[in-house]
């Protein structure tokens, strides 16, 4: 399956009262490697394993397989995990027929906040909510797998 997103930095906190669910999310990568990330994520009650493959030139579409797994898989796998595990705290916020999914990152992390929307095309159009900031698609900087390695307070 191949995966179309975008990523935006967020100018405030307004959407935390346009969010509809809240959930806390550990992530971690098993394997870090551009061209094929293996990441394991524990996200409320749920938990997932998930294998990224490289991004498109633009940054904005790579294949992407995912697989749920149960909690305590994910809890033994991330102890096998590259050092740099991501928490943060992800909201949901429908507008139109979309999902911004927006991460409140903790930890090492803190202080960033970034928005995320995926689409059906690279050039579909989409509503822009005011606490939407500048689009940080295609900048490495922005990947989980990137402030794994190179938090966002080391900057």
């Amino acid at each position: 399956m191949i995966e179309i997103e975008r990523k935006f930095l967020v100018k405030n906190d307004a959407f935390i009262d346009q969010s509809t669910t809240k959930k806390h999310i550990a992530q971690g990568y098993l394997n870090s490697d551009p061209l094929r990330t293996v990441r394991v994520r524990t996200k409320g009650d749920q938990a997932f394993l998930t294998i990224k493959g490289q991004s498109s030139a633009s940054g904005l579409s790579r294949f992407e397989w995912e697989k749920e797994v149960a909690v305590e898989d994910a809890k033994a796998l991330l102890l096998l995990c590259e050092s740099g595990i991501i928490e943060k705290t992800r909201y949901e916020i429908y507008l139109g027929k979309h999902t911004f999914e927006v991460d409140v990152f903790h930890g090492a992390n803190d202080g960033l906040i970034i928005a995320e929307i995926e689409l059906e095309t690279e050039t579909e159009l989409f509503e822009i909510p005011d606490w939407l900031g500048i689009e940080v698609t295609g900048d490495k900087r922005y990947y989980n797998s990137y402030l794994s390695q190179l938090p966002f307070s080391s900057w």
